[in-house]
């Protein structure tokens, strides 16, 4: 569904318009908050759902995430805009789940059952009675049935069935789920285990129903903007997110219109984090201090390296991710600024909200939730013509947007500024692959190697966030890098103190 402009992809685009639209201009922000609901399916006639009412209470608990506020609970009143006169802009971070199940939109998909279809032809030779270990399956009126109590769920039957009549259902969100962070609750509705989830937030892009989102910042942000100055830091994510002609010079200019103090590209941080992740490779790889090396910049492949290299954490880069990097170089030309990224990924709300962090970046925002305030505030990227120059970074930082790309940047600044010396690349995209090639590490199959990790397959242009296929989107950032002026960063940028 990545690309395609869903039902689902509307409705968020609706309420995070409403959310900042209230930001900006409401006098009354807790009457206009609660009316969303209201805006959003005006008639009697449901859009989406079997009623107004149930559509109405969902669209409420979306627009409490959106606020970036948790779920109500079931068993007590509370009305859309509770907790909101606490959710100070200065202070609020995101309370931990970042991804909630919204109870009321799960449709209680089944996981993994085995059914037979009406594409039954009933067979003769019934091969999948006959390979069934348990004797789960049997013909009733000419027809394939299982009992779904007896089967094993091994899956022979749909594998041996000559006309595929046999579906294995599968909750979509858990299938897209690496990790297998997503079950069931007693009442069938999916459930996030949050001891495991990494905040990739592919479930969410992945259901079908939209019952499951994150929280956003847009509403604080907005805020935030109005009492003093606001510096938006761009992901190299971004080319092409909103527009095939949209160059970033065209970005800055609107972000500066609708209230921004400044942009800067997040891929100087990028350049910082190759230079740094190239030295550390050289003086502690090579010289076999380390076994290997883990790159640092995707929140989700870090946090999950962590949790299954509990005793070799110090083989994940200390470098700054791409986004602090920036966010401290930023500040010290601005101290009295607030910092918000701008990115395609979900899970670098929670690398934010991280103690160590919050001093640097005040808030997170998505493609998404970005093409949502310029909705709200007139702006349609498409026909929008002012432009600003913006050169703040190198082809190298700029290629982090792409799988594969942090660890081509890293191995180019090796090659260019420690000749001679032999790089070892693997790399991982997706939850799935880079448990994978954790465990391999981890039993010393991958000693000498620099491996990159993406939590998203396709690396950050796939990010939850985005707007545009994955394809389309790695193409346009590929393009980006090619035509940058000036390819690789400086020596001397791994120098830079950071505070």
């Amino acid at each position: 569904m990545r690309g395609i402009k869903t039902p689902i992809k509307k409705l968020r685009k609706q309420i995070f318009t409403e959310v900042a639209r209230v930001a900006f201009e409401s006098k009354n922000i807790h009457h206009d908050i609660e009316a969303i609901p209201y805006k959003i399916t005006p008639n009697e006639v449901p859009l989406y759902r079997e009623s107004i009412y149930r559509e109405r209470a969902i669209c409420s608990e979306r627009v409490r995430l959106a606020m970036g506020l948790s779920l109500r609970p079931d068993d007590e009143p509370v009305h859309v805009t509770s907790g909101l006169d606490a959710s100070n802009v200065a202070e609020k971070y995101y309370e931990p789940p970042l991804m909630q199940v919204i109870p009321s939109a799960c449709d209680m998909c089944e996981d993994n059952v085995y059914e037979v279809s009406d594409q039954c032809r009933g067979c003769m030779a019934h091969p999948c009675v006959e390979v069934c270990p348990r004797h789960a399956i049997s013909m009733v009126n000419g027809k394939s049935q299982i009992d779904k109590e007896a089967c094993i769920k091994c899956g022979k039957c749909k594998a041996i069935c000559p006309y595929d009549a046999i579906a294995k259902k599968i909750r979509p969100c858990a299938a897209a789920c690496g990790i297998k962070a997503i079950g069931s609750d007693e009442y069938g509705r999916a459930k996030i285990d949050n001891e495991k989830c990494v905040s990739c937030g592919q479930c969410m892009v992945n259901c079908p129903f939209s019952a499951i989102s994150d929280k956003s910042q847009i509403f604080q942000l907005i805020q935030a903007m109005k009492q003093g100055p606001v510096i938006a830091e761009l992901a190299p994510a971004v080319i092409g997110q909103f527009g095939d002609d949209v160059r970033l010079w065209k970005i800055k200019a609107a972000l500066k219109e609708i209230g921004f103090a400044n942009v800067y590209e997040v891929a100087l941080g990028a350049d910082i984090g190759a230079i740094t992740e190239a030295r550390h490779y050289v003086n502690e790889v090579k010289t076999g201090k380390l076994p290997f090396l883990l790159t640092s910049c995707c929140p989700a492949w870090s946090m999950l390296a962590k949790r299954a290299l509990p005793d070799m954490v110090e083989t994940v880069s200390s470098a700054l991710t791409p986004m602090v990097a920036t966010a401290r170089t930023i500040k010290q030309r601005h101290p009295d600024s607030k910092i918000v990224f701008v990115g395609p990924c979900a899970a670098k709300k929670l690398e934010a909200s991280r103690r160590t962090v919050r001093s640097d970046v005040d808030f997170v925002i998505t493609f998404e939730e970005l093409e949502a305030i310029f909705a709200a505030k007139g702006i349609d990227m498409e026909t929008y013509e002012c432009e600003e120059p913006i050169h703040d970074a190198t082809g190298t930082g700029r290629g982090y947007g792409v799988a594969g790309g942090v660890a081509n940047a890293i191995e180019n600044c090796i090659n260019e500024y420690y000749p001679g010396t032999e790089v070892y690349i693997e790399h991982a995209e997706g939850l799935t692959e880079c448990q994978k090639i954790l465990m391999l590490a981890k039993a010393g199959k991958k000693d000498g190697c620099l491996i990159e990790g993406m939590g998203c397959p396709g690396g950050c242009v796939a990010g939850v966030g985005t707007n545009i296929a994955v394809p389309k989107a790695a193409q346009a950032v590929r393009k980006f890098v090619k035509d940058s002026t000036v390819p690789l960063p400086p020596k001397e940028y791994s120098k830079i103190e950071l505070p």
